[in-house]
């Protein structure tokens, strides 16, 4: 199994005997639910799928593999989202095969796929991995190898040379599963956020973040984070001791 970050989207293509390209949270419809709290931007939709498009064409996939967090607004469906959906849809399919594996805000999205795209809640193994959003318990086959999730939003927060000025970038976490039911060499790669506006958990705190099942047994000591471009930041525990927390 050959993992490649592409930073621009960001997404991650998992290379075995096929090629697929793996996008989590694109959350297409946000700018409705920001509008909802008072925070009015134009929708940015298009330039999202723009860059999904461009990593389709450059990688040339099997398969586009959506991981969840397609659509953003719960419970309901949003008249943007409604708008909005069924081109952006077309634009994937029209280059490449789609499925899609619901997370907790794709209520409803199965009005906008076709016959075979929605793959179910618990997860399903491609070519040798394991893959769901990350919301619930992935299903007891996935058990023992790797499981590729969104839903954690995870970034790490980085400081510059004198210490003073912080930003959160959007990073890989890559940790095996820790705690009763996971001795059996399960690990699991959590996939960050293509959305902007989604924001993020810093990896030091997903463990106790309450992000469902996997979120909790997260090796918080020697699990390992790489940025979006595939820069190595280090291990949890380094992390730790460089922020002296």
């Amino acid at each position: 199994m050959h993992p490649e970050f592409l930073p621009d989207v960001p997404a991650l293509l998992m290379e075995n005997t096929e090629r697929v390209l793996v996008v989590a949270d694109l959350h297409f419809g946000i700018e409705s639910g920001l509008a909802r709290a008072g925070v009015h931007v134009q929708s940015r939709s298009r330039a999202r799928a723009s860059r999904v498009l461009a990593a389709v064409r450059e990688t040339d996939p099997d398969l586009l593999l959506l991981l969840g967090d397609v659509k953003h607004m719960v419970p309901i469906t949003s008249r943007q989202e409604c708008d909005e959906l069924p081109a952006l849809l077309d634009s994937f399919r029209d280059l490449t095969e789609v499925k899609v594996l619901p997370g907790n805000h794709d209520g409803g999205i199965a009005r906008f796929l076709k016959d075979g795209e929605l793959l179910p809640a618990a997860g399903a193994r491609i070519d040798g991995a394991g893959y769901l959003h990350g919301h619930t318990h992935p299903d007891p086959d996935l058990a023992g190898g790797l499981l590729v999730i969104g839903h954690l939003h995870p970034v790490v927060s980085l400081s510059d040379e004198v210490g003073c000025s912080l930003r959160a970038e959007p990073a890989y976490l890559y940790s095996s599963l820790t705690g009763e039911g996971w001795g059996d060499g399960t690990r699991v790669l959590a996939v960050p956020a293509a959305c902007e506006f989604s924001g993020g958990v810093d990896v030091l705190d997903l463990k106790e973040s309450g992000l469902g099942p996997l979120a909790r047994c997260i090796d918080e000591d020697d699990a390992e984070v790489w940025l979006r471009d595939g820069t190595y930041i280090g291990t949890l525990a380094e992390i730790r001791e460089q922020r002296g927390a």
